[in-house]
């Protein structure tokens, strides 16, 4: 299973929460990606495949190149289309300060840039946020009328986010447990 939309919308926490309760590993994609500074790993897409070889899987759908990988095994696509700029912004800008203060390391020894970077560096996170916030309009509806077996379920609040995983998430994970 997979969880796409754009930075900050909390992929990789509902990735997590779903994980738990499908009883699937939940590896996150910008650990297989990112290298020493932030340069891709060369095993990445090896990775992806490994990743989503597994019978039980969760990860973020993420990077271009690796998506086509993702949603040819996934069997649900979930698309967080959370309000952009009322939800999505101040989500990321909280994350962003808030891991920058504790120097919080992310991926392989990486800690995340300053805010003030976002004015010098165009693939600060904020400003990628910003940038790409219409890309998953397109792309995951695309999904749904390509020739591959995957469900996209889209997500447009936080409350939808917790009644699905009470409710059509649970349900399905105890129908196919027995």
């Amino acid at each position: 299973m997979a969880v796409a939309g754009v930075a900050g919308t909390g992929k990789t926490t509902l990735a997590r929460r779903i994980a738990e309760v499908i009883d699937a590993p939940h590896i996150e994609i910008d650990a297989l990606y990112h290298g020493q500074d932030w340069v891709p790993r060369e095993s990445f897409f090896d990775d992806v495949r490994s990743l989503v070889a597994q019978e039980r899987w969760t990860t973020e759908w993420q990077y271009s190149a690796a998506r086509p990988l993702v949603a040819e095994r996934a069997d649900i696509v979930v698309w967080l289309d959370l309000p952009f700029w009322t939800t999505t912004l101040p989500r990321v800008v909280r994350r962003t300060l808030w891991r920058w203060l504790r120097r919080e390391v992310l991926w392989n020894g990486k800690v995340e840039s300053p805010l003030h970077t976002f004015f010098t560096d165009p693939e600060h996170i904020v400003r990628w946020a910003i940038s790409t916030r219409f890309t998953y309009r397109t792309q995951v509806p695309a999904l749904e009328t390509a020739s591959l077996p995957v469900m996209v379920v889209r997500l447009r609040s936080k409350k939808e986010v917790e009644r699905w995983l009470e409710g059509p998430l649970l349900r399905s994970t105890r129908d196919n447990a027995g």
